[in-house]
């Protein structure tokens, strides 16, 4: 009989179905739970302020590990996570909005790395992301695609929730597969949170339901505790006054707690703080009445989030799935946020525009700061506190505070050394390799046909029942921005900060211009004292194997700094265009998908028909509450509002109604200069005709928005103006929308 290539042979005489994947007989469920931006510090089960009764839980029932690692930034971290391979393998040296033409940061994650939800879905499992998702391009997150590395592409069947660093709590951008959603409108106690554990309960429910045998996986990755601090305000006021006595008490009482719980040794120091955060006794009151209610909401955040994923733990002890469920908690994607600058913001958009607010400011809306009229951070100070003992935090890939995350593992069925805790070295590349022996699968050679690169990591299987094995991964490298360092055997060459995350150096720094520390952090926990002049010759060796380590995983050529941008653009469907048309039902076009109207002269023209009794709703619109322009019929009027990062709105109004029937509705933009964040003037026409004239004294200087995008005939998620309510959509006909930049 011949058989074409690629078909299956199938006997005419004993006629069968085609044979489906099943999984090793025995195989656990497995859920695997990602914070976001959580230092080791934080958390109660890890000795920090914030009570965390539901990962506390799940450590009493299983173990504890107090040298897991990261690599300091979410993306890069999620793409070592879901790959079992390092991130520079990968592409991920940087996040997708910052993505390079070198193999080690393209952010496209290659064939030959299937990640574990492909391999597992290939295997008789159901897949599943419910989540933060940022390792989709930001070239390839726009409504054309291509969506092969979106999660569906990825080896998730199902996929809830968004993409990016963060989202609005109170009104997300969500997809559902790669179509965007919107949330409820209108419903007041609506957080994302709670949807999330909503759409993960209904999903293990009907995968139980339909195939019981069958085991899941499921990647759920909250969007907490990444800015904004969003909360439910019952929440926040839980925790009013919890922090009245700063950031540095709250160090040192975390590191009290760390001791007595035994997650760190006894003789662990207290690194310093860092010169360029102020001690709490030095701010005036005002400032410590803000900072504490920043964290305060954080807290809060954090919290409401461990609570909604009790819901679900809850749903599956329900179900009699808990048992033989592995469940892998890691509590933060790499250390707290230092991205909110000295003092915090109302807006974190602020901190991607290299802008500032002031306390002042903030203080006239402290009440407000957690709710949905503001997008805030926490002042750097609390980023430190929160990875006690660690010095540095998020984005310092060369110390621990940006690193070491606290991590739990459970699974009745068999770990039985429960409550232990454990202290081998190990890394966000070890999940994979963790969940595959678990499982009883082997790192596959090949997938879809496409020979596998190997799997950097190991699996943690053997601490289980061994609380005093010695570590099986020896070596460990770590590089971010051109912060970097080694681990090897109980040492650990570090070079970093070269920049401090809310203070961009352009130029940045040279390589060379950073100084290496040394650590033996088999004694010295915290990285407290370095050891660079006593042993420079230890160090030497570290350095050598530094680059012999990047060198076998495409960390080279190494980019420092987090602004610089070197090679090719990025690839891009608007770059390079001048004219576009947009039709209505374009909606939710996030920013690396649309044209960039910052910094430049711009048209943009609504082709309408108004009846005779008048319309209103936008035309066009780009971001939302927290940065963003929009042209709009309001009370019959023509109308271009433009928001600077919510902090100076400009609004520019037609002198009387527009006419009814056919009409070309423009609002034309000429900027004063060449530069970053100039003001300009906009003119209204209509036909053609000026009918309105405002000089603007400032505009954005990088992006309007990183979450919410263009929008046609509508506007989705927040309003660009607080002049309406979204979705506000257009009452006449709207045939079309051209942008044209110059």
């Amino acid at each position: 009989m011949t058989v074409l290539p690629g078909r299956i042979p199938v006997s005419i005489d004993e006629p069968d179905w085609p044979s489906r994947p099943k999984a090793p007989a025995g195989a656990p469920n497995v859920l695997v739970i990602l914070t976001d931006d959580v230092g080791y510090g934080t958390c109660s089960t890890f000795g920090g302020p914030v009570p965390t009764p539901v990962l506390d839980s799940l450590a009493e029932n299983g173990l504890r590990y107090t040298e897991f690692h990261t690599t300091a930034m979410c993306s890069p971290t999620r793409a070592a996570l879901l790959t079992g391979r390092n991130h520079h393998d990968v592409g991920f040296g940087r996040i997708t909005e910052s993505a390079m033409a070198y193999d080690g940061y393209t952010t496209m994650i290659p064939p030959d790395a299937a990640t574990i939800a492909e391999i597992l879905r290939r295997n008789g499992y159901g897949t599943a992301l419910i989540g933060k998702c940022h390792n989709v391009p930001d070239w390839e997150s726009g409504p054309a695609g291509p969506f092969d590395r979106w999660p569906t592409g990825l080896g998730f069947e199902h996929f809830y929730g968004f993409l990016g660093g963060g989202t609005n709590n109170f009104s997300p951008g969500l997809y559902q597969g790669t179509r965007p959603i919107e949330p409820p409108l209108g419903d007041a106690d609506y957080h994302l949170e709670a949807d999330l554990a909503d759409q993960a309960i209904d999903w293990v429910r009907r995968q139980k339901s339909a195939a019981p045998d069958k085991p899941f996986f499921l990647h759920y990755a909250t969007a907490a505790a990444h800015a904004p601090h969003h909360a439910p305000r019952e929440w926040i006021e839980r925790f009013a006054g919890q922090f009245d006595q700063g950031w540095d008490a709250v160090r040192e009482q975390t590191l009290a707690r760390q001791k007595a719980s035994g997650v760190i040794p006894q003789n662990t120091l207290l690194t310093e703080r860092p010169d360029e955060i102020p001690a709490w006794d030095s701010l005036s009151a005002a400032e410590r009445r803000l900072y504490a209610r920043q964290m305060e909401v954080f807290a809060a955040s954090l919290a409401f989030s461990d609570a909604q994923i009790g819901r679900l733990v809850d749903a599956l002890r329900e179900l009699g799935e808990l048992d033989n469920t592995l469940l892998v908690f890691i509590q933060g994607d790499n250390g707290a946020s230092a991205e909110g600058g000295p003092h915090g913001e109302l807006n974190e958009a602020f901190f991607m525009n290299g802008m500032s607010e002031s306390v002042e400011n903030m203080l006239e809306h402290i009440d407000e700061i957690g709710g949905p009229l503001h997008y805030n951070h926490y002042a750097v100070g609390w980023a430190n506190a929160l990875d006690a003992p660690f010095k540095w935090f998020k984005q310092v890939a060369s110390h621990f505070g940006g690193t070491r995350n606290g991590m739990v593992i459970s699974h009745p069925d068999r770990i039985a050394d429960v409550g232990g805790v454990r202290t081998q070295f190990h890394h966000v590349v070890d999940i994979t390799p963790t969940i595959l022996e678990a499982v009883g699968l082997g790192a596959p050679a090949e997938v879809g046909g496409v020979a596998q690169q190997p799997m950097a990591g190991v699996s943690m299987g053997y601490t289980f029942a061994q609380p005093d094995a010695k570590s099986a991964r020896n070596t460990q490298y770590f590089e971010l921005h051109g912060n970097r360092a080694i681990y090897h055997d109980g040492w650990v060459a570090a070079c970093g900060p070269v920049e401090l995350p809310w203070a961009f150096k352009m130029p940045p720094p040279e390589l060379d211009e950073i100084d290496w520390e040394l650590y033996h952090v088999a004694d010295d926990y915290s990285q407290a004292i370095d050891l660079a002049s006593q042993f420079p010759e230890r160090l030497r060796e570290l350095q050598d194997l530094f680059w012999i380590e990047a060198a076998r995983n495409q960390v080279l050529p190494i980019i420092v700094g987090t602004g610089r941008r070197v090679g090719p653009a990025q690839p891009s469907e608007v770059r390079g265009s001048d004219e576009f048309t947009y039709y209505p039902g374009t909606h939710r076009v996030p920013p690396g998908s649309a044209p960039d109207l910052a910094n430049r002269s711009f048209v943009v023209a609504a082709e309408v028909e108004v009846p005779a009794d008048g319309a209103e709703g936008v035309l066009f619109g780009q971001g939302g509450r927290f940065g963003g322009h929009a042209l709009y019929l309001l009370g019959g009027r023509l109308v271009y509002h433009y928001n600077l990062l919510g902090s100076v709105r400009f609004t520019v109004t037609s002198d009387g109604p527009v006419p009814a029937g056919r009409r070309r509705l423009e609002v034309a933009f000429e900027p004063d200069g060449q530069g970053y964040g100039l003001g300009g003037t906009a003119v209204l026409r209509v036909d053609g005709d000026p009918c309105a004239r405002e000089h603007l004294s400032r505009t954005v200087p990088w992006r309007m928005s990183y979450v919410e995008g263009t929008n046609v005939g509508l506007d989705t998620g927040t309003p660009v103006s607080e002049d309406y309510r979204v979705p506000f959509a257009f009452t006449g006909t709207l045939h079309r929308v051209d942008v044209s930049l110059k």
